[in-house]
């Protein structure tokens, strides 16, 4: 017989909302679309510990993980349409039947690869982008937050407008974050799409000479600022996605040393 420490009373009885474990890697797959995606994703799982108790099993936070990619995902890659957010909620339902509590999240950060074509010589390019889905469930009550970071470009516009059309340009990096009810329809893809089509110009990972001047006329013909961008992902966003809504921009100035922010919410 083992001795079950964490069921003992603390000396400190104070309620804790978040208690688990992060940085916890692992394989996951995904079919979407009829096409299974192979992620290796890192999760963080957290439950809420009562007053009574000195501490929670995390090695059946662990076991929930592990019984979700053996048993529900097998059942999962046999649908049409699966996602990240319904394999964290897998996890959660698993957590049910180890681990008491009224209260649990997950976070999966992970990598997405979209394949897109180059603009001018129709290449196929592997694009990356860092997403990020948590699912919270309270009670009966099931929410999602779906983020995506997206890298873009900007031109200048004030700068073109005092330079007789010459301006500088900058990497920019966009995020969109997503919270609403489980059941709405939110993709990922949809979210990169809105922010991708909110810069200058995409940036791209290959590129032939004529991309690269067609990417560099797409810029000087549709010239940003960091605050043009943000207001154009949110008023998109909050056309197609359901909940709340927090959008962030950062500018990675090329003719400064420091940096520009735009942020918002609805």
């Amino acid at each position: 017989m083992f001795i079950e420490t964490q069921e003992k009373e603390p000396e400190i009885k104070i309620p804790l909302p978040r208690v688990g474990i992060t940085n916890l890697r692992t394989i996951a797959k995904i079919n979407w679309k009829g096409r299974v995606y192979t992620f290796i994703p890192t999760f963080e799982i957290t439950i809420d510990l009562p007053r009574e108790k000195k501490g929670i099993h995390m090695s059946r936070l662990v076991e929930s993980i592990t019984d979700a990619m053996s048993e529900a995902i097998e059942e999962e890659v046999k649908k049409i349409h699966t996602s990240l957010e319904e394999l964290a909620l897998a996890v959660i339902q698993r957590l049910e039947e180890k681990h008491r509590h009224k209260r649990a999240e997950v976070w999966i950060r992970t990598t997405l690869i979209l394949e897109k074509m180059t603009p001018a010589s129709n290449k196929l390019s592997y694009e990356p982008y860092d997403v990020e889905v948590g699912v919270i469930k309270e009670g009966d009550k099931i929410k999602k937050t779906l983020k995506v970071k997206v890298i873009g470009n900007t031109a200048c516009p004030h700068a073109m407008a005092n330079n007789e059309g010459k301006t500088h340009i900058q990497r920019a990096i966009g995020e969109l974050e997503v919270t609403t009810d489980f059941n709405e329809y939110v993709t990922l893809e949809d979210m990169i799409e809105v922010v991708e089509r909110s810069f200058s110009s995409p940036t791209y990972t290959l590129l032939k000479t004529p991309d690269e001047n067609s990417v560099v006329r797409r810029m000087y013909e549709n010239p940003k600022f960091v605050e043009d961008v943000a207001r154009e992902i949110l008023i998109k966003a909050k056309k197609k996605f359901p909940g709340k809504i927090h959008v962030k921009v950062v500018s990675n100035e090329s003719i400064h040393k420091h940096d520009v922010i735009a942020e918002a919410w609805a």
